[in-house]
């Protein structure tokens, strides 16, 4: 049939197989022809899955990525005029120098671990070493240093028209280099504080965070309201008569920002499967767009 799947194709012709040896209808050449048939099938398959699981994740970090633009639509929007380069330039740091931290340190704090990493950080893959001997790691680096963009991207709203560029530099490498990698690690590294392994962490049950509400919004809010502390309001912020002085310059950009990250949100957590070849995983991505499409 036109519509029998790889995997029902392969079951099909185990079943054949051994109906035939039992039934004593098949010589050892045979066999062997079905048995190397079953191997091409096996590694057919396999390549299948490989490929839709990387176009998946690809095109849903792709998603992520678009969204720096609304970040930065948003942002700017929300400023007075005079500070919308200083915003511009803020959101476009954040993705370059904040993705060569991340290809430096950033993942291997994060995701570098073996069964030799400490709970607290790993300490493998420095500058993508080892990526050649597996592959799918790329796909992964990529999908997962967008979030570490995303996290390190929220502090700029909060202290926009009142940080310097250098300081806000210092700030993304801290953030995308130490600070946001140590939390992935603990939670999503499979050998970090939170979660490693069975169930467990070292509070009881294991941390569950299926897309990043703790590990990526937690961490860029925190470091949002520390920076915003340090900071402080804009000088006058507060003062009634000066209420005007502080209005957003441009509400089409708020609103076209807020939409674009809307739109991202569907990379965002649908992609947060890390997969998709099979139904079950399909399934859960799916109801997760459904719940991104409800929840605003």
């Amino acid at each position: 049939s036109s519509h029998l799947t790889l995997e029902e194709g392969h079951r099909n012709l185990r079943r054949c197989r051994c109906r035939c040896i039992c039934l004593g209808a098949m010589s050892a050449s045979q066999v062997a022809a079905i048995a190397s048939l079953e191997g091409e099938l096996d590694n057919t398959i396999a390549d299948y899955n490989e490929c839709l699981d990387t176009i998946w994740m690809l095109i849903c970090a792709m998603l992520v990525f678009f969204m720096h633009a609304g970040f930065t639509l948003l942002e700017s929007g929300s400023v007075r005029f005079k500070n919308t380069q200083n915003i511009l330039a803020k959101n476009v740091i954040v993705v370059t120098v904040g993705f060569l931290c991340w290809y430096v340190v950033g993942y291997p704090c994060a995701l570098g671990a073996n069964e030799k990493s400490s709970l607290f950080l790993g300490h493998t893959n420095f500058a993508m070493d080892g990526f050649w001997d597996e592959k799918s790691s790329f796909r992964i680096w990529f999908f997962q240093g967008c979030f570490c963009a995303t996290g390190a991207t929220i502090v700029s709203g909060a202290m926009a028209e009142r940080t310097m560029l250098k300081g806000f530099v210092m700030y993304t490498m801290l953030m995308t280099s130490f600070i946001y990698p140590v939390v992935v690690h603990w939670g999503w590294s499979g050998n970090g504080l939170l979660n490693y392994g069975n169930g467990e962490s070292i509070v009881g049950p294991s941390l569950i965070d299926f897309a990043g509400s703790g590990i990526v919004h937690l961490v860029g809010g925190i470091g949002a309201l520390v920076g915003a502390i340090a900071v402080g309001p804009r000088a006058g912020r507060w003062d009634p008569s000066k209420d005007s002085e502080f209005e957003g310059h441009s509400i089409p950009f708020c609103v076209l920002g807020t939409f674009f990250l809307w739109f991202g949100w569907y990379g965002f957590n649908p992609g947060s499967t890390g997969s998709l070849h099979d139904r079950q995983t399909a399934h859960v991505a799916a109801m997760a767009a459904v719940n991104t499409t409800l929840s605003p």
